[in-house]
């Protein structure tokens, strides 16, 4: 690996679920690196141009369904007239996003697989999106010599699911964001499309520690039968929702949101999760700023607990709240991999702005 590798630290660490079935056509689901009311009374100084929202630092299990399925490879069937692969003789690529099959929507792996088992081995229109763009194909699924099944070649994904850091609520709306990048397929490093996803209760139990040339990881555990929180939009920037739980905030103090302009290079701290359900905050050093999206700035960790612990930045910290001067400036988002005492973070100002321009 080069020196200069960075890796996402969010929800690639921890599997929830990893299943692998064999479908009409191969697939596969996996996914690396799944209230109360309260009343808040906001401080009313400058009230009108700052905005205060709460550092959070909590880790979560994190759940998203896709908007369609992705195509993450292709492969050969075995028929008894010979290898065939019907997705790549079509002009199916892997990255593929497909939307329908014969006019019918197919957002899982069950839908893909009803409708290869009613359509057999008749005319087959698959919709696809492709950097954004639609496109339609016409092919015929084989059937598979093994077990009978109707298969187009094709290894797809429906779902993701894994660990993240909470690292803002906002209390007049219940917005929340977390990872401070993406959630992306790891076998395309395509951005996942969301159709629906929430948040649920996490509690830390082991942590990896990092190496030179390893990251380290959080390992959690997840509480499947109750939602913190939806969500409604995967981007570059984070993935953000709506709190359903609004106690978790009650454990939190409102802080203002920093602009661009009041982050400096210097000391700062970062919230975090390492233990149980328990936030702690731990020193670290803003050594450079710039413009570059989910890397606005470089983070050291010196607090030498944290060091002790997990040997610096670990995956699972994504979404990681920085404070400095009294202020939510940013939130971790990569380990630098040869040096994992190092990373990357992302302004607040992005991620809030990237929330609340979402159509």
């Amino acid at each position: 690996m080069q020196e200069n590798e960075r890796r996402p630290i969010g929800a690639h660490s921890t599997a929830i679920f990893l299943r692998m079935l064999i479908l009409s056509i191969a697939v596969v689901l996996a996914f690396m690196p799944i209230s109360r009311a309260a009343q808040v009374n906001l401080p009313t100084e400058n009230s009108s141009a700052t905005k205060y929202v709460y550092p959070m630092g909590r880790a979560v299990g994190i759940k998203l369904f896709s908007e369609g399925v992705l195509v993450i490879g292709l492969s050969d069937v075995q028929t008894t007239a010979g290898s065939a692969s019907p997705a790549e003789s079509c002009g199916i690529r892997e990255g593929d996003i497909i939307t329908h099959m014969n006019s019918a929507k197919v957002d899982t792996i069950e839908d893909v697989q009803a409708i290869l088992e009613q359509v057999r081995d008749g005319e087959l229109k698959v919709e696809i999106l492709r950097e954004q763009k639609q496109a339609e194909l016409v092919t015929h699924a084989v059937q598979c010599s093994t077990d009978g099944s109707y298969k187009l070649g094709a290894w797809i994904r429906d779902s993701m699911a894994g660990i993240g850091t909470i690292t803002f609520c906002d209390p007049a709306t219940g917005l929340f964001g977390t990872l401070g990048h993406g959630i992306n397929d790891i076998d395309t490093g395509m951005l996942m499309p969301l159709q629906s996803g929430s948040i649920m209760y996490a509690s830390v139990v082991d942590i990896k520690k990092g190496i030179v040339g390893e990251p380290g990881a959080l390992h959690g555990q997840f509480r499947a039968e109750q939602d913190m929180g939806t969500l409604f939009a995967n981007t570059k920037a984070g993935v953000f929702g709506h709190i359903t739980d609004q106690s978790l905030m009650e454990a939190h103090e409102l802080v203002p949101v920093a602009t661009a302009q009041e982050v400096q290079s210097g000391p700062a701290t970062i919230l975090s999760n390492l233990s149980g359900e328990s936030v702690e905050e731990f020193q670290v050093t803003i050594t450079k700023l710039s413009g570059q999206d989910t890397r606005s700035l470089m983070v050291e960790v010196t607090d030498p607990r944290l060091l002790q612990t997990t040997g610096g930045i670990v995956q699972g910290m994504s979404g990681s709240p920085i404070l400095q001067n009294g202020k939510l400036v940013g939130a971790v988002t990569h380990v630098l991999v040869n040096d994992p005492t190092k990373g990357y973070g992302i302004l607040i100002e992005t991620m809030l702005d990237t929330a609340e321009n979402i159509d």
